[in-house]
């Protein structure tokens, strides 16, 4: 058996190993400018036109055309292999690679004695391994491409893992993966219609090869031809079929190509958009299999990730996952050809706590938006943020940024509205909200919503403020009771924070409040409340969650310690009853009047208020013992 190295593996150790030191051991090397250069080691020369590229970690020579990387450079130096130059550079840069034998057997298949005979590309592709670059550049350019602006992908001009003189008994899946990829890579110079529909998309040549775009022929048995020894695991991976007839056939024909890898770089699958109108349907993955799981995957994260992404995007499809990473926006994802699930939205979380989906402004797009939000608000804990960027009709993200261009994309991209925003636009848009029932049915609506938030945190709470100045779409907070005894000996809940909850459950109760506010010291949170209460209340809505609304937007300065209180009240559960949330507003009431009447009382006053302010007091005291007694 082989050894599989990750992708993931091969970055970290090129990562370690300085080119330029590297080199340097073997050429006599002369900084110029940004770069160093001297003679090429690959053909005799008199004159220097082999160039070390310290920032891109990367070699040219300009006569011989040899380029790569440090692995490339060792095994063409040395005529050594790549597994044994990975194991050297392992050492050197104190990176373990993988065991020899694989600790899964199902990611082994049993691989045909019989004796291999190269194909044709491959047997150019030994002869001029440095070819590929140059090709792809002229046929898609039609001009010499600088070199110092290309970027080399370690495995696009490696041989493949398996010597094909091996007689192997045993292949590994992960290797196999890599060498069709690399099949697929060798065709499309060969294919002028697959280089055309690249070239009409926009892409680079560079842009290309660092995604390792290829092409299918459309021989129904180009991969048996190919790799005649590895049918069996072919089969396992679906890229190749059988009729009903019992006659294989290449899942993948006639089409460009996208390798799919996993977090870990490895290719694991393929996605395929057919060339031909003809062919059906016209984009195409190959089907899971022991190391390919579509429901789990996310085409562009581990390129993302290489690139140091930061902000996340999810869009619909790979070439816009492609198209806004040439254009400089990294972190573009797309999904396998399936919906958004919560396995998605979660890897993107822990990716960064704000990410941001991309929908179609279309009836599709709202509809696979509304999904989306279902599956997204369970996983909105805090600290997480979920922004909607919904794109013009017509348009997709790669359309989008080549009409805009980048600044302005990227500012449409930041005013995406936060999932609050819209929420209220989704549900608002297909009602009439200037009716009764109109807002009734939103309410029901945002209700079935929030029950799918966190039953912890204070997003719950929080989203009703997100709709200030809007039409009042409120949903009641759900405290919960910590039954953490620490916590519950360290946290004492006042009077003071029972009537705030009461006062944002049950706005109009405070005209049982009115009196208080005379009374209480003004620098405590209740009398701040009470006050922005007495300004507003004239103007509450009838409606009671209407008028919540109104108060939480008035009130919204204080949001934080709001929050804060109603997670550790229970009132709702309380005051279920109107005639209970009366009640227990009339006895806070009551009890904080006398409270600050005493404390009043304490501080130095004329004899006249101390006078008013005890009649005052036996009132109220009169009052409490009329309650306690009924």
């Amino acid at each position: 058996m082989r050894m599989a190295i990750p992708q993931h593996t091969i970055d970290q150790i090129l990562d370690r190993t300085d080119i330029v030191d590297l080199i340097g051991q073997r050429v006599k090397l002369k900084k110029t400018g940004r770069t160093y250069s001297g003679c090429c080691p690959f053909h005799q020369e008199k004159s220097p036109s082999f160039h070390v590229y310290r920032d891109k970690q990367y070699y040219h020579c300009f006569g011989c055309q040899a380029n790569g990387n440090a692995i490339r450079f060792l095994m063409d130096i040395d005529s050594r292999n790549f597994v044994d130059v990975m194991k050297d550079l392992s050492n050197q840069t104190g990176i373990e690679l993988p065991k020899d034998n694989h600790d899964n057997k199902k990611l082994s298949y049993k691989r045909s004695p019989q004796q291999v005979v190269a194909p044709q590309t491959t047997q150019q592709k030994q002869e001029q391994p440095t070819a590929l670059a140059p090709s792809i550049h002229e046929a898609l350019d039609d001009h010499f491409v600088d070199m110092d602006r290309y970027m080399d992908d370690p495995f696009a001009q490696f041989d493949p893992p398996f010597n094909i003189d091996d007689q192997v008994q045993e292949g590994n899946l992960y290797d196999l993966l890599e060498n069709v990829a690399q099949f697929y890579e060798r065709q499309l110079p060969n294919s002028q219609k697959a280089q055309n529909y690249f070239k009409q998309r926009g892409l680079s040549a560079q842009t290309i090869q660092f995604w390792r775009l290829g092409y299918a022929p459309e021989d129904w048995q180009h991969l048996e031809k190919a790799f005649p020894q590895d049918i069996d695991g072919l089969k396992q991976l679906g890229l190749i079929r059988s009729s009903d007839s019992g006659r294989d056939f290449d899942l993948l024909r006639e089409r460009v190509i996208f390798p799919i890898r996993d977090s870990k770089g490895r290719v694991v699958g393929f996605g395929g958009r057919a060339l031909n109108d003809e062919i059906k349907p016209k984009y195409i993955n190959s089907p899971d299999s022991e190391v390919f799981h579509k429901n789990q995957l996310l085409y562009g994260l581990y390129e993302g990730r290489k690139l140091k992404a930061n902000d996340w995007l999810m869009v619909e499809g790979y070439m816009d996952v492609i198209a806004l990473q040439q254009y400089g926006i990294n972190g573009a994802v797309a999904t396998l050809g399936t919906a958004s699930n919560a396995d998605h939205l979660t890897t993107l979380f822990k990716q960064n706590s704000r990410i941001t989906i991309a929908f179609d402004g279309d009836a599709a797009g709202q509809k696979a938006a509304r999904r989306t939000l279902e599956i997204a608000l369970p996983l909105l804990n805090d600290g997480r943020e979920l922004k909607f960027f919904v794109l013009p009709n017509e348009h997709d993200p790669d359309s989008l940024i080549r009409r805009e261009g980048l600044e302005n994309f990227q500012r449409l991209l930041q005013q995406a509205p936060l999932l609050s925003d819209f929420v209220f636009a989704h549900l608002t848009g297909q009602h009439d909200v200037s009716t009764p029932e109109g807002k009734s049915l939103v309410m029901g609506e945002l209700r079935e919503l929030t029950e799918l938030l966190p039953k912890q945190g204070s997003f719950r709470y929080l989203l009703s403020q997100s709709f200030r100045e809007k039409l009042g779409l409120g949903k009641r907070f759900t405290p919960q009771i910590s039954h953490d005894a620490s916590l519950s000996f360290n946290i004492q809940t006042k009077d003071e924070d029972f009537a705030i909850a009461i006062l944002m459950h049950h706005p109009f109760l405070y005209i049982h409040f009115e009196e208080l506010l005379a009374v209480i010291d003004q620098t405590e949170l209740l009398a701040k409340i009470l006050t922005a209460l007495n300004i507003v209340f004239d103007d509450l809505p009838d409606d009671q969650e209407l008028a919540t609304y109104y108060v939480l937007g008035a009130c919204s300065r204080y949001s934080h310690e709001i929050s804060d209180i109603m997670q550790r009240t229970n009132i709702q559960s309380l005051t279920q009853a109107p005639e209970i949330a009366d009640k227990l507003a009339k006895d806070f009431s009551l009890n904080l009047q006398e409270k600050y009447l005493k404390l009043k009382l304490r501080s130095p006053i004329s004899l006249i208020e101390s006078r008013n302010l005890r009649q005052q007091l036996n009132e109220l005291t009169k009052q409490i013992s009329l309650k306690l007694l009924s």
